[in-house]
């Protein structure tokens, strides 16, 4: 399959109100036509609100797949603009079933390394309006992923997409997701994920305190 940007997205945090409170988000991202920078923790022009949960190296990019969203449009009743899931890249070829935590690809002259599936959030509901969109995300596998960013560098909508390294160890972003929201009681799914070695450090601790609680 082909693998291709269909957008790049960026967006600064703004301040919206939410159950009648102010809520600070950058959730809402537009496709940018110019040629970006990024550095090992973000895209330039781009901005997170929560740094605990969004950005940084191993998240410095976030992932989703164009093919998801005819689905989402025929499931919420209109049209979707790329970035509408506050992703920073919109990619086709890129399924979770078929990408590897650790994979390695280079986007032109920038090398970026699958690191986590992407855990959505109540923002990502508040965005499509839709409260469920979330478990949703999570009920269907179509919960994007991110990048750690490898080698710094000039992406755009044109970059050229190619694989440079299978991971070895073959795990699936699909697989990550069962473990990770319905195979809780999987003791051999979670020190599998522990022992991903590409895997982001926030996802092996979850991992590991899961492990805990299951007395492994």
């Amino acid at each position: 399959m082909t693998l291709r940007i269909v957008s790049v997205n960026v967006g600064k945090p703004q301040i919206i109100q939410y159950q009648g409170k102010e809520l600070v988000t950058g959730i809402y991202k537009s496709p940018i036509s110019s040629s970006l920078y990024v550095s090992t923790t973000q895209l330039d022009g781009d901005g997170q609100a929560d740094l605990t949960v969004h950005g940084g190296v191993d998240k410095a990019l976030c992932v989703y797949s164009e093919e998801h969203y005819p689905y989402w449009e025929e499931l919420l009743g209109r049209k979707l603009e790329a970035g509408a899931f506050g992703e920073n890249l919109t990619v086709r070829g890129f399924l979770e079933a078929d990408v590897c935590i650790g994979d390695i690809y280079a986007i032109d002259d920038v090398i970026v390394q699958v690191s986590q599936p992407r855990q959505p959030c109540f923002k990502v509901g508040k965005r499509l309006e839709w409260a469920k969109t979330p478990i949703q995300m999570q009920e269907t596998g179509f919960t994007g992923f991110y990048f750690r960013v490898l080698q710094e560098g000039f992406i755009s909508k044109d970059s050229q997409v190619k694989l440079v390294a299978k991971d070895s160890e073959g795990v699936t972003l699909a697989y990550a997701n069962q473990i990770k929201y319905h195979d809780k009681m999987s003791k051999e799914g979670a020190e599998r994920l522990v022992q991903t070695s590409a895997l982001s450090e926030s996802w092996k601790k979850s991992f590991t305190k899961r492990l805990v609680e299951l007395g492994s």
